[in-house]
């Protein structure tokens, strides 16, 4: 931390201004939560207990599940509490492992679904040899990178927001440590600083989305080659559930962290991020299970264990 930091805690003022709807949002919030984390431990289950999903695609589905929902799971809980709570305050290094762990879990997001468009294109252009291409092993080091990635990126991220000063106001305007409301009530923040945070999260989401886009490119250009309709049918079959959760993901994200801020931009970057955080983990495991026959096999499998073993 640095040194010339002189407010100790911050405020995540951020629902403040609906104090008339706290018990609806808590409400609403909460059970939002609680269907991500059935919804993702259920897909999750599902892959795990169901031998026919022992394939790259649903290992890579398995780890966006498993990633998506420790994202929610960093975010959500406290602002469950702060919704109840008066005093709404976070201690800076409580907020910076906040946004450590945020930040680090998005980043791994991000390019989890860039090797799953690559796991698409090789599924696509060679499936003879696709047990051969993408091997255990492989699906365990794109994992890994996609990991790594995260923790040296957010780490950066971190060391870089909360190195500076705090000495003009302790409230952030959020409802959870992000990067522009709390930068914005630094003393010491510079052009400099900001275009290496740009930097940083340009290479996460627009880096990652360009990867992904690269081999869908290539699924493109092998579908329209071939003869059958239904051969190409079955191709942009097997894609189109991860198209959605790519475009819904970085739609969200690019519109957050892309855009142009400004002060009045906070509340609007909030409601979005009230989205980004609560739609998306849900919209996975929802799209997966919609689109899949096989998923659906196995969702209907592990909740009917459930049910035989309940009281």
């Amino acid at each position: 931390m640095g040194n010339h930091t002189t407010v100790s805690t911050f405020l995540l003022w951020g629902f403040s201004s609906f104090s008339d709807l706290q018990d609806l949002l808590f409400v609403m919030v909460f059970f939002s939560h609680v269907t991500i984390l059935a919804a993702n431990t259920s897909v999750m289950l599902a892959v795990k207990l169901s031998h026919n999903l022992h394939t790259p695609m649903y290992f890579f589905l398995c780890g966006l599940s498993f990633s998506e929902t420790c994202t929610t799971v960093v975010v959500i809980p406290r602002m469950l509490v702060d919704l109840l709570s008066d005093s709404k305050s976070i201690s800076i290094p409580e907020c910076a492992t906040q946004m450590f762990f945020f930040f680090g879990l998005g980043t791994n997001n991000c390019f989890i679904l860039a090797a799953m468009s690559y796991d698409r294109y090789t599924a696509i252009h060679n499936p003879l040899h696709y047990s051969i291409l993408m091997t255990r092993k492989i699906c365990f080091q794109l994992m890994m990178a996609s990991c790594i990635t995260g923790v040296v990126v957010s780490l950066c991220i971190v060391l870089i927001v909360f190195n500076l000063s705090f000495c003009d106001s302790s409230i952030i305007q959020h409802f959870f440590c992000d990067i522009t409301p709390i930068v914005s009530l630094a003393c010491d923040y510079t052009i400099f600083q900001k275009m290496i945070l740009l930097a940083f999260t340009a290479f996460v989401l627009v880096g990652s989305f360009i990867l992904t886009m690269i081999s869908y490119v290539f699924i493109g250009s092998i579908v329209m080659k071939m003869p059958s309709a239904k051969g190409r049918y079955k191709a942009f079959s097997t894609c189109s559930s991860h198209l959605t959760v790519v475009y819904t993901h970085y739609g969200f994200a690019g519109f957050v962290y892309l855009r142009p801020k400004n002060s009045d931009s906070f509340r609007e970057d909030m409601l979005m991020a009230v989205t980004y955080t609560v739609l998306t983990p849900l919209l996975n495991p929802i799209v997966y299970s919609l689109r899949n026959k096989e998923m659906q096999t196995a969702l209907k499998k592990v909740l009917g264990n459930i049910c035989r073993f309940s009281p």
